[in-house]
């Protein structure tokens, strides 16, 4: 049975970016901007809880305003922005990154990895200069290509074996970018390999991402919420896609572009209309403004 909320009950948004708040070009609509700018200024709390990193979306959040705790890499990662303090991080061994790495020349596939901020992709050691996590990957291909257009985050060209042995806890997340045939092969791969110690999900039609066990944006959310002194039936969620799924149950009620798949649709409590039309913004107008 679909859950209800009470519009005067609720003091935060937890929203995803990508096929949920953005077009699907990558930009923020005017509509859109211009709704979530109007519910910041009515006190209204924005959270993004997204897959992306934290420069990959700090142009979303400064375009609407919005700040304090946030969920980043699908929750491996939750910061307060625009500060740029890092409240929780929770990242895979390297093991993972090796392995990642020998499934992805095997396949012939696109494989990357993250290196948290402060970390100096060539030593491991410390590095004030790396103030956002660095995106590493082997080759720049197409697929190089359409993240770099996608995300604006410029890469660092390294083998990924030899960055699987620097002196580093671990890095935030792999991801994997291939065609979609191919996900069921490299989700069992990693998954005979290291069993329930990862989580491997589909973030985006071609994105399959490898973080921690136990990582999720619903952990994330829950963090963010915590240190925002949010309870759970003052939070609505926004998502489209199976990295949201965790988010749903966090917050106390969940909503759905009519562009996410069957399986995102019949965990919803709301569907409304798709990110083509701006179907966040055409909700949140009708409901809160």
């Amino acid at each position: 049975m679909a859950r209800i909320f009470e519009s005067k009950q609720i003091k935060a948004l937890a929203i995803d970016l990508d096929g949920t708040t953005l077009l699907p070009n990558g930009i923020l609509g005017a509509r859109t901007r211009s709704c979530l700018r109007k519910l910041v200024d009515r006190g209204i709390q924005i959270m993004i809880s997204t897959g992306r990193a934290i420069e990959a979306s700090e142009k979303y959040r400064s375009a609407i305003g919005a700040e304090g705790p946030m969920v980043f890499f699908n929750g491996a990662e939750v910061a307060d922005v625009p500060c740029g303090k890092i409240l929780h991080t929770n990242c895979i061994n390297m093991e993972v990154v090796d392995f990642g790495a020998d499934v992805a020349r095997e396949l012939k596939v696109h494989y990357q990895v993250y290196l948290p901020a402060g970390i100096s992709p060539d030593t491991g050691e410390k590095d004030p200069k790396q103030i956002w996590e660095t995106l590493l990957i082997e080759n720049y291909g197409e697929e190089a290509e359409y993240y770099f257009k996608h995300t604006g985050i410029t890469p660092v060209i390294k083998d990924l074996k030899n960055v699987a042995a620097l002196p580093v806890n671990g890095c935030i997340k792999g991801m994997f970018i291939a065609d979609p045939s191919l996900h069921n092969e490299i989700c069992q791969r990693m998954n005979e390999r290291f069993g329930d110690s990862i989580n491997v999900m589909r973030s985006y039609p071609t994105f399959l991402e490898v973080i921690n066990a136990g990582v999720s944006k619903g952990e994330g959310l829950r963090i963010a919420m915590e240190h925002r002194g949010l309870k759970q039936h003052e939070v609505i969620a926004f998502g489209d896609e199976e990295n949201d799924l965790p988010m749903f149950n966090i917050a106390g009620f969940a909503c759905v572009p009519a562009n996410a798949r069957e399986k995102i649709r019949d965990a919803a409590d709301l569907i409304y209309a798709p990110n083509t039309e701006e179907g966040l913004a055409q909700y949140l107008e009708k409901t809160f403004l």
